[in-house]
């Protein structure tokens, strides 16, 4: 039986019940209320083929470091909700949980009083207080931090160009949603690689994965023309961007890519893990989407052509819009936070001694070893970066790694080492990715709902959200008229919409 938000809700009351009353036990592992604790046990999802072997030498070093001896519970990531909703509701708590999202369970456990309330004391903690309180906002339920977030890069939204077509053509990296089409058009029109056939779409887009505001290209675009990010202020009232005139104005501009034969005619079938192929084969010339994928298109042209593969691939970032400014699109800057149940952390003075752990896990040193590993043995460190070791050891200490990098925090700023590219051409394609996310960062449009939880959105949001997304693509495909998108709109609001809106607005009153 497929769980529907409903039988969640309950499940999550269920758990959070059972979690609340697990906590009021008068002694713990560690030997009473006031115990330090010895060891601190973590449950953590992991992302390779294996996680790492328990006392690895990644391991060894954090518990020399912390004075702590640490007991990771590894989970696969693709059942790590699953096994949180199960420990969620047994007697097997531990000390630290990485919380992969707001979900129900999460948020249900989270306000019946299960996790830690963080909001004034994280700033103690130099390592855990946040260089950006947008994104901590965002990652609170309600104004109130349950938890430490797990920072992810804010700014990634990119625009990926065939850069041999722009020189075959005499054409300059576009800059504003005006250069895109018109980039867009010669990519069709004018023949860009020079075979005499009318064969090539200017812009690809996929069949999207998700619903409205999935940061699909479509939703980037959004932002780019004023429309905000999720939701947005208007008159006062926070409301979904999809209620805004400049959203239906970037809908009709992407209707007019579309109508104009400028994006490849499979946009709605096109198997979003085939996204590259298009680009590499010379059918198409432009992707807008995140940096890393024109870095796994420039690896496709290395191994193509080793000698020339720097001629392919350009990519820039946000793109200024109709009205003369940068509205950028950022990611929600965060994935998931690290949470410490009160249930088996029962004193403040405990609390303290996790969060100093975690303070140190998130030091220099520490970051070091969770985000690049071990100087030596897996990588050395040149020009300030860290090159990869390419030996059969070093490969598994970088995939125990990637399993370890999912309890860095981050928050007070990435200090590990960033990597050191193959050529001088990849580092400096790299190094110019990252001063283009520094800079569009400055013009960031943050959802100003992220931190509020509504319930009538959690019971039913998600099946309202198909309402606009599936009337977005139809109205696209020319199969209803601006007045259904519109209707579609309507229904929404009628249908749960504006209850939602009334419940984010009252939340946003009341944390103000």
């Amino acid at each position: 039986m497929p769980r529907t938000p409903r039988t969640l809700a309950a499940a999550a009351a269920l758990a959070a019940a059972a979690l609340v009353a697990s906590g009021c036990s008068s002694s713990d592992a560690s030997g009473g209320e006031d115990a330090a604790l010895d060891t601190i046990s973590i449950q953590a999802p992991f992302l390779g083929a294996q996680p790492p072997q328990q006392g690895d030498e990644i391991e060894t070093r954090l518990e020399e470091m912390t004075g702590k001896q640490i007991e990771v519970t590894w989970v696969p990531n693709s059942s790590y909700e699953d096994k949180t909703n199960v420990t969620l509701a047994g007697d097997q708590i531990p000390t630290v949980m990485v919380i992969q999202g707001k979900s129900p369970g999460f948020v249900k456990n989270a306000e019946a009083g299960a996790f830690w309330d963080l909001t004034d004391v994280l700033a103690d903690y130099p390592n855990l207080t946040t260089e950006n309180p947008e994104v901590q906002e965002a990652a609170s339920v309600n104004g109130t931090v349950y938890g430490i977030y797990r920072a992810r890069d804010v700014m990634r939204a990119s625009v990926i160009v065939r850069k041999d077509w722009l020189t075959n053509l005499g054409l300059q990296m576009p800059k504003t949603t005006e250069d895109l089409a018109n980039v867009a058009r010669a990519f069709t029109e004018d023949d860009p690689d020079g075979n005499g056939v009318d064969d090539t779409s200017g812009l690809i887009v996929p069949k999207w994965p998700g619903s409205i505001n999935s940061n699909s290209p479509w939703d980037v675009m959004a932002t780019w023309f004023g429309a905000g990010n999720g939701w947005t202020e208007r008159d006062g009232e926070l409301v979904p961007n999809f209620t805004t005139s400049e959203w239906m104005e970037a809908v009709d501009y992407e209707k007019s890519l579309i109508d104009n034969g400028w994006v490849n005619p499979d946009y709605a079938t096109l198997d979003s893990a085939s996204w590259n192929e298009p680009f590499f084969q010379g059918k198409g010339g432009i992707i807008v989407d995140v940096h890393s994928r024109a870095e796994q298109i420039r690896k496709l042209f290395k191994q193509q052509d080793p000698e020339n593969f720097q001629d392919f691939v350009d990519s820039t970032g946000n793109l200024v819009g109709p009205d003369g400014e940068m509205h950028a699109h950022p990611t929600t800057g965060y994935s998931g936070f690290l949470v410490i149940p009160k249930s088996q952390v029962r004193t403040e003075e405990q609390l303290r001694d996790v969060l100093q752990f975690l303070d140190t896990m998130a030091s220099e040193e520490a970051q070091i070893l969770e985000n690049n590993g071990i100087e030596g043995v897996n990588f050395t460190v040149v020009d300030g970066k860290a090159q990869a070791i390419d030996t059969p050891e070093a490969q598994a200490l970088t995939e125990s790694v990637q399993s370890w990098a999912q309890l860095g925090t981050n928050v007070a700023g990435y200090v590990a080492y960033d990597p050191k590219m193959a050529t001088d051409y990849e580092q400096a394609e790299y190094d110019e990715r990252r001063a283009i996310e520094k800079s569009d960062l400055e013009n960031a449009v943050y959802d100003e709902a992220a931190p509020y939880v509504s319930e009538t959105y959690v019971l039913k949001g998600a099946q309202l959200d198909n309402i606009v997304s599936d009337a977005r693509l139809q109205y696209l495909a020319g199969q209803i008229d601006k007045a259904a998108l519109q209707d579609a709109v309507e229904r929404w609001r009628s249908s749960g919409g504006d209850q939602i809106i009334a419940e984010i607005n009252q939340l946003d009153q009341e944390n103000s």
